[in-house]
């Protein structure tokens, strides 16, 4: 199932070049969330760590057999920005990080302590972290996500087809 294709439609007006003209289109300020008592039993969820190039699409094929389930991982997840809130390619993080720091990429962006907490350059023992590892670290961590067990994808559905 589509994730938009059971929103209900409504009629738009739209002005364009000075007339008024009528368009139907999904109303899309429906904003649809699973039910907290789904989120909150983590029980129904497994920890996946999303591989190299692997889209919302390809996990909920291979998680589900389906791919247009990949509103449920995005949604479990509460992560709504494909191409922010999901780890980037080697290639596009790369891209990204020379684009935004360009001859500083590699210059110090902070310094931390043995514990990961950052800290003063004058502090004793502290090492520095790049701004290339510091984006590096930010995209890893986007890698870990839950993911609803098979065995609650049709109460999932169930439940969203009642909240349209």
């Amino acid at each position: 199932m589509s994730y938009f294709k059971k929103f209900p439609n409504l009629i738009y007006d739209f002005q364009i070049n000075g007339e008024t003209e009528y368009r139907r289109v999904k109303d899309l300020s429906r904003n649809v969330r699973f039910r907290q008592e789904i989120l909150e039993s983590i029980s129904l969820y497994d920890e996946y760590d999303i591989k190299e190039g692997e889209t919302p699409e390809i996990i909920a094929e291979k998680t589900y057999g389906n791919a247009t389930y990949h509103w449920i991982v995005m949604l479990a997840n509460q992560r709504y920005d494909y191409r922010n809130d999901f780890p980037l390619t080697q290639i596009s993080l790369d891209k990204y990080v020379n684009e935004k720091y360009g001859d500083a990429a590699d210059a110090i962006h902070h310094w931390e302590d043995a514990e990961g907490i950052v800290q003063s350059s004058t502090v004793p023992g502290v090492t520095s972290v790049s701004n290339r590892q510091y984006e590096e670290r930010i995209n890893e961590s986007k890698r870990r996500i839950k993911l609803p067990s098979r065995r609650v994808i049709s109460k999932i559905l169930n439940e969203f087809k009642e909240l349209i």
